[in-house]
């Protein structure tokens, strides 16, 4: 009986062992959209020489075409991906409600607001705009915290006031843009659609700083997410402080929905979808804050490659695709729920 005891204890849980799996099997995923993304395109690579050049055996047409000119793209649509899966992973994990991403919340919308203040009234740099998206989101939501707050603070309240402040927020930039020069509206519709069109190293240093600066605080809070998913009662009894930690959370998933929006502007439905497929893939509970990182990377990449084929000549946004997929898929969840 002992060392039945002692074998239960040690063996992995099979959950945990499907959501190492799913994990494995999404990065595989990642890898072959990544190669496919890199050798296609006006210089075709084949595969083999795509690897070749990633390993440094390239040649100069495909060193130009594959590291100068699609590596940073594709780099930068997985870091987007993976910091908007991890933030909705947090927030749908927060409020207990698989509607509570920053896309419906308003969190992304108050990064989008901070963006548009600095390239239409202060015609900001791209550093600029990040910061002023970093600061815009949380200033979001830390409104919203604080609205939602009656005697601690609720899911259902956290996504009603996050709605509320959304359509205001929505407003506001609706504002900004008729209001402002006409060359400014450009630069800002194209950077509010969500696009990864002319991007390149320089973009995707701070945000791959930011990003790993970010990883090791949201793990560091996914085991007090997933005891406040039990309810704060529950939570409180196994020692866990619980706006403390529900701030924390809120100021980190903010952070990293805001370094994702100021780098490529607000691609919608990323965080919204990529927890859910991850949860129904792994089928465990608590917030599964790494499958949702490498389900968000995923479906950013495969929607940038499917974008950029099938508008012909033109360059198609990537948040043009993202809002399609995510726009039928809320429909889903919707009728679901129902």
């Amino acid at each position: 009986m002992t060392q039945l005891l002692t074998k239960a204890r040690t063996a992995p849980h099979p959950a945990n062992r499907r959501s190492l799996l799913v994990c494995v099997a999404l990065a595989v995923a990642v890898v072959v959209f990544g190669v496919l993304a890199l050798g296609t395109g006006s210089i075709a690579v084949a595969p083999l020489d795509v690897v070749r050049t990633l390993l440094g055996n390239g040649s100069r047409i495909t060193n130009f075409a594959v590291l100068d000119l699609r590596l940073p793209r594709v780099l930068i649509a997985l870091a987007v991906g993976a910091a908007l899966g991890m933030s909705g992973a947090v927030f749908q994990s927060l409020s207990r409600n698989p509607l509570g991403s920053p896309d419906i919340i308003g969190f992304n919308y108050g990064a989008t607001t901070g963006g548009l203040l600095i390239i239409l009234l202060f015609g900001g740099g791209t550093l600029a705009v990040s910061g002023g998206a970093l600061a815009g989101g949380l200033v979001t939501a830390l409104a919203v915290y604080l609205l939602a707050w009656q005697r601690g603070v609720r899911g259902s309240r956290l996504v009603l006031v996050g709605i509320g402040v959304s359509a205001i927020l929505q407003a506001v930039n609706f504002y900004l843009i008729v209001n402002a020069q006409l060359a400014d509206v450009a630069r800002a519709t194209v950077w509010l659609t969500g696009s990864l069109n002319n991007l390149g190293w320089t973009q995707f240093w701070p945000l791959a700083i930011a990003l790993v600066a970010l990883i090791p605080l949201l793990l560091a809070g996914a085991r007090r997410l997933d005891m406040l998913e039990m309810g704060d009662d529950a939570a409180a009894a196994l020692g866990v402080p619980v706006e403390r930690s529900r701030v924390y959370l809120l100021v980190v998933g903010t952070a990293a929905c805001a370094i994702a929006t100021a780098a490529s502007g607000p691609i919608a439905f990323v965080s919204l979808t990529a927890p859910q497929l991850a949860k129904r893939l792994t089928r465990a509970a608590g917030a599964g804050i790494l499958p949702a990182a490498w389900m968000g990377a995923l479906l950013v990449l495969a929607a940038d490659f499917v974008a950029q084929r099938i508008a012909g000549s033109s360059t198609l946004p990537v948040g043009v695709a993202t809002a399609a997929l995510g726009g039928a898929y809320l429909g889903w969840l919707l009728w679901r729920r129902r």
